[in-house]
């Protein structure tokens, strides 16, 4: 039997004590058991799966005859032998624990609209960049990614929001989360692991930089975004580097004052430490004109970080990194050891589609759409009072300090089906005031995003928010 010719890959563990009949039954029958025979499997012909194992063709048939009487196989004359698509009755066991069902609901931050992927253009790009990347592009290649996105992300970087990027000053990584975990290490390894993050923020990137080996502490947030004027002083003294969202604080929604974002520079600038400007919404803005980055006006003190989640989808797995020329060489010897290349074929496509307009057009199109999701959210709130609504993907809804707990009315949405998120889990020490909802309006799909809406206003209505 010729191996390059064997119709069915099977991997069994033949036992042969007590004949190879039965050690073939009994391995059988633990791969169906074990789910690596999936029903309707159909198995070998008997003549390839003895010439496989080495056996009798009539020890592969008796194996097979005896479990299609077992009820584990069925044979169907002209269709072979397949996995039975029940398999047969099993003692029973204890009950397996009841699983938890998906809200019907989702006003969570934290993701787009999943349904306003652009496939066609996707795929477009796709097929013209598999029909003109070379042979090398399926290889190992350079860490920082290829070189077909990293020109395309500093044309577009530089006109869409004044980022300063040299093609060579950037590492395509696999998500935000990625780009963290590298100058985590990075500032780690260089004997500076104490990082400020904004407080509130996202707690699950302050787990991050935790599980890299660095250290957190608070930096507080206002109405004129992160209090740039601490750093250096307390226990904001001796930190290498700050992690901020100066164009749209998460969760807060408020923009980075510009008396702050000189003095946030200007602090990296004389400790020799970083900022990390995490620009994760900065094509959404509504109501005013754009921000520009932070990194433009101090590229060797700023680190920036933007990713494709949002105005594409999370499940691409493409952020980018635009980095000071110091930590260029050490951000991608950490990134060779963490996962050696970003996959290629996204990175191709993401190309073509930034160099064909298609990403613009992208950005526009989920920008339209995003805010008529906002304005839908403010008419059914009434007038209630909301922050952070003229960028991002998220707005704050605070709630009365004299009525029912953030808990009490997240536990409410909860029993209608709707998933909010609450501002105090956003702290880093939680119990802080004042309480309030952080509610995403770019999850649900469309057909579903009134009544989201109309299950939120009730939820509200009974927590007596303020109006």
């Amino acid at each position: 039997m010729d191996w390059a010719d064997f119709g069915v890959d099977l991997h069994l563990e033949l036992d042969a004590t007590g004949g190879r009949r039965a050690g073939l039954e009994r391995a059988l029958r633990a791969a169906i058991r074990d789910g690596r025979l999936p029903p309707s499997t159909r198995l070998p012909a008997t003549r390839a799966l003895a010439a496989e194992l080495g056996v009798a063709r009539g020890t592969v048939s008796a194996a097979y005859d005896q479990l299609v009487a077992e009820g584990w196989l069925v044979a169907r004359v002209g269709a072979g032998t397949e996995v039975s698509p029940e398999r047969p009755a099993a003692p029973p066991g204890p009950a397996p624990a009841p699983a938890t069902a998906p809200p019907r609901y989702d006003l969570r931050p934290g993701s787009p609209d999943v349904g306003a992927f652009p496939v066609a253009a996707w795929l477009r790009s796709t097929r013209r960049a598999l029909a003109t990347a070379p042979a090398t592009a399926y290889g190992y290649g350079d860490p920082r990614g290829r070189p077909e996105l990293r020109a395309a992300l500093a044309g577009y970087l530089g006109r869409a929001r004044g980022v300063l990027a040299d093609p060579a000053r950037i590492v395509v990584t696999t998500g935000y989360v990625q780009a963290l975990v590298l100058l985590t290490t990075v500032l780690r390894d260089a004997g500076r692991p104490v990082l400020a993050m904004e407080d509130p923020g996202l707690p699950f990137h302050r787990e991050v930089v935790r599980r890299q080996g660095g250290r957190v502490v608070p930096l507080p947030v206002d109405d004129r975004g992160a209090r740039a004027e601490l750093l250096g002083t307390g226990e904001l003294a001796d930190i290498g580097a700050t992690v901020v969202t100066p164009a749209h604080q998460y969760p807060t929604g408020v923009t980075l004052h510009p008396a702050r974002r000189h003095a946030l520079t200007g602090w990296a600038r004389d400790a020799r430490a970083l900022v990390v400007e995490d620009d994760y919404d900065g094509e959404f803005r509504y109501d005013r004109q754009p921000v520009g980055a932070v990194q433009g006006t101090a590229p060797e003190q700023v680190a920036y970080v933007g990713t494709a989640a949002k105005t594409l989808g999370p499940a691409l797995r493409l952020a980018w990194l635009v980095l000071p020329a110091r930590l260029v060489e050490p951000v991608v010897e950490a990134k060779r050891h963490l996962d050696v290349q970003t996959e290629v074929v996204g990175q191709l496509a993401l190309a073509d589609l930034i160099d064909s307009h298609g990403y613009d057009r992208q950005v526009r199109t989920v920008r339209r759409h995003y805010r008529q999701r906002r304005d839908l959210l403010l008419d059914r709130l009434g007038g209630r009072l909301v922050g952070g609504i003229s960028a991002g993907l998220h707005a704050v809804v605070p709630l009365s300090p004299g009525g029912p707990t953030e808990a009490e009315v997240l536990a409410r949405a909860a029993a209608r089906g709707l998933a909010l998120a609450g501002l105090d889990r956003h702290r880093h020490h939680p119990g802080g005031h004042p309480p309030g909802l952080v509610v995403g309006y770019a999850t649900p799909p469309s057909y579903a995003y009134p009544a989201a809406l109309e299950a939120l206003t009730e939820v509200l209505r009974t927590a007596s928010a303020p109006a």
